[in-house]
C-alpha cells in the first residue's frame, strides 16, 4: 500500500463527550462549528429537539444529541457547541443543515477508518451508534449524521413546505 492510499484512509474527526463517554463525528459532516444560541422551540416535537434558530437566511432545526442517546439535556459549558452538519433530509434535494448540540465539541482527532470496529448492539431506536475504536483514552464511538432523525421527525423538521418557504427568505 501506498503511503497516498494509506493517507486517504485516514479521516478528520470532531470529538464530543456525553457524560464520560467520546463520540465521534467525520469533520466532512460539520459545515460550522458555533457557540450554543438561543432557540425556538417547536411545538409537539420529542424532547430532544431542542428547536431552531435563524442562521444566513434559514431556519435552522437543532437537536441535542445527550437528550437523544441518553434522555439528559446538554449541561450549559463554555465547551457546549452548536454544531451545523450536512444533512440530507431529502435525497431529491441539496443537503440541509442541521444543528446538533454538543458537549465538550472542542477537539478534533485524526483515526483510520479501518480501525473503527462494528458496535455489538443494535437497538432499532439509536441506529446512528456506528462503529468504535479503541485507543489510549477509551472507546470512541463514531455517530452517523444521516441516521439521526427517523422518518417521522425528519418530516416535522424538514418539512418540504418549510424549507420552499425558508429558500425564499435567504433570497
Amino acid at each position: 500500500m501506498t503511503a497516498l492510499s494509506a493517507q486517504g484512509r485516514d479521516r478528520l474527526f470532531l470529538v464530543f463527550r456525553i457524560g464520560t463517554e467520546r463520540f465521534a463525528l467525520d469533520a466532512c459532516e460539520v459545515a460550522e462549528v458555533l457557540p450554543r444560541l438561543p432557540l425556538k422551540p417547536i411545538a409537539q416535537a420529542p424532547v430532544w429537539v431542542a428547536g431552531l434558530f435563524a442562521h444566513r437566511g434559514r431556519m435552522i432545526p437543532v437537536i441535542d444529541i445527550s437528550a437523544l442517546t441518553f434522555a439528559q439535556p446538554a449541561a450549559e459549558r463554555t465547551s457546549t457547541r452548536l454544531v451545523l452538519v450536512h444533512y440530507r433530509a431529502d435525497p431529491s434535494r441539496p443537503d440541509a443543515l442541521l444543528g446538533l448540540i454538543l458537549e465538550y465539541a472542542s477537539e478534533t482527532q485524526r483515526c483510520k477508518v479501518d480501525d473503527f470496529k462494528p458496535y455489538p448492539l443494535h437497538h432499532r431506536r439509536t441506529p446512528y451508534l456506528g462503529p468504535v475504536l479503541e485507543d489510549a483514552d477509551g472507546l470512541l464511538q463514531w455517530i452517523g449524521v444521516q441516521a439521526l432523525l427517523d422518518d417521522d421527525v425528519r418530516q416535522l423538521l424538514f418539512d418540504p413546505r418549510t424549507l420552499a418557504a425558508n429558500a425564499g427568505e435567504g433570497a
